[in-house]
């Protein structure tokens, strides 16, 4: 390998993924240069060429080799080989301790970093396996307060993070192995064998796309299956395309896709959605217009295609009262599929809560953090003491924006308060201890 090696991304237009790579590299100080695919065919089909025939972005290049994608980055450097490729050496620096550490860098950890920076508790944010989470794979923010014209899902993590570091705040890739809460300062270890200690930890490491776990699924994935339309619906620009889901992600991304698609059709397991009003409404204009159709009580059962070409058809099942794959043998389920080149997955998140697995930090059957809540202070406080849950991670039901961001502002301010009450039981001991001396 070169004394410096040529690192290459191939990124696009509007891709939260490619940001994720850059700054990955930015956070080691490596230089790096970008082809924008984006509009341009000959560098497009040069990045699927080197790629092995993925088509979608962001492609990763170390000195000529194939890394991959932000996932397979990621994971490379989660397994501590990314920097041997890079030539960075690795040090060993101990463990180092921090009054307190956030996990995850979405809306919620970010807005707890800047009121934990401005109380001056010096947070620490690691980003996880999804920096930025799952604002930054939404185009247009419409409901947040304050930006009257909307703003993109990306644009505002990027504010935010930087208002979070401008009072203080470090941000820091790396993806949380396991916490030990089994003695005081809580102990937490990263994926890459960092290790820290930590007064107060705020888990506010929100929730990951959920997948069918079908035939086909895993294998074409990034070959023309994906959860993110932002960053791989321009890859497959007039082809026909499924989007699976009935809320709010999945009416989002069936109207974003109709920019690119010839037809959207969006496949959703029961007659009613979940969905707000607006997505309704909206969908319902497409449809109209005859860029989206609606496939209601149907499910996706298997993805056929190839790595080489990418998606080819899809074996569905309908049945009139929904779930069809609950009734497969009744006579009223019908089989039928589908000539399309894209399937995006909406249907859900699962909390990235794995982590906490061996704390004494309670979680429900889905994984979802058990806070205090209630009323007055400490709605935040997990039934360990100096641990606190934020975001997706404990909101199943409202999952917005501006709820994550103002769950997050409480567990910044219940930490202080927890800071402060430790810090002064300290002192009351170190006192009556002194005073016993005497």
């Amino acid at each position: 390998m070169s004394e410096h090696p040529h690192v290459e991304i191939y990124t696009k237009e509007d891709c939260p993924y490619c940001e994720k790579a850059k700054d990955l590299f930015d956070s080691k100080g490596v230089e790096y240069e970008t082809y924008n695919v984006t509009g341009n065919e000959e560098l497009f089909d040069e990045m699927v060429e080197r790629a092995d025939g993925r088509q979608t972005a962001p492609e990763v290049f170390i000195d000529d080799e194939l890394i991959g994608g932000f996932d397979d980055t990621q994971a490379l450097d989660e397994a501590g080989e990314l920097n041997e490729k890079l030539g960075i050496e690795t040090t060993d620096g101990g463990v180092e301790h921090r009054t307190m550490i956030i996990s995850g860098s979405g809306i919620s950890g970010l807005t707890a970093a800047i009121y934990a920076a401005r109380s001056n508790n010096d947070p620490l944010v690691l980003e996880g396996d999804e920096p930025g989470g799952q604002l930054t794979l939404t185009t247009d923010v419409e409901n947040y307060p304050g930006f009257p014209e909307g703003i993109s899902g990306p644009d505002l993590i990027n504010n935010m993070k930087e208002q979070a570091e401008r009072f203080g705040a470090e941000v820091k890739n790396g993806v949380i192995e396991d916490v030990d809460d089994s003695s005081r300062p809580y102990r937490v270890e990263l994926a890459n064998g960092d290790v820290y200690t930590t007064d107060a930890f705020i888990a506010a490491s929100g929730a990951s796309a959920r997948t069918l776990g079908i035939p086909g699924e895993d294998e074409l994935m990034g070959y023309g299956v994906s959860t993110c339309a932002t960053c791989d619906g321009a890859f497959f620009r007039d082809e026909e395309m499924i989007v699976v889901g009935g809320g709010d992600a999945a009416m989002e991304e069936a109207n974003f896709l109709t920019k690119f698609a010839s037809k959207v059709y969006l496949v959703h397991r029961r007659e009613e959605f979940r969905a707000e009003d607006y997505w309704i409404d909206r969908t319902h204009e497409k449809v109209e217009e005859g860029e989206i159709e609606v496939v209601k009580n149907a499910e996706v059962r298997e993805i056929h295609g190839s790595v080489e070409d990418g998606v080819d058809y899809v074996d569905l099942v309908r049945h009139p009262e929904g779930r069809p794959t609950d009734k497969l043998d009744d006579p009223e389920t019908e089989a039928f599929e589908m000539d399309v080149g894209a399937v995006f997955l909406a249907i859900g998140h699962t909390p990235n809560t794995d982590y906490l697995e061996d704390t004494a930090v309670e979680m429900d059957d889905a994984g979802y953090i058990k806070t205090e809540g209630g009323k007055g202070g400490g709605q935040t406080e997990t039934g360990v003491p100096g641990i606190f849950g934020a975001g997706d991670v404990v909101d199943y039901h409202y999952q917005q924006a501006v709820t994550a961001a103002g769950m997050g502002c409480k567990a910044a301010l219940d930490a202080d308060d927890y800071l402060e009450t430790a810090e002064l039981e300290a002192q009351e001991g170190a006192t009556e201890a002194a005073a016993g001396d005497d």
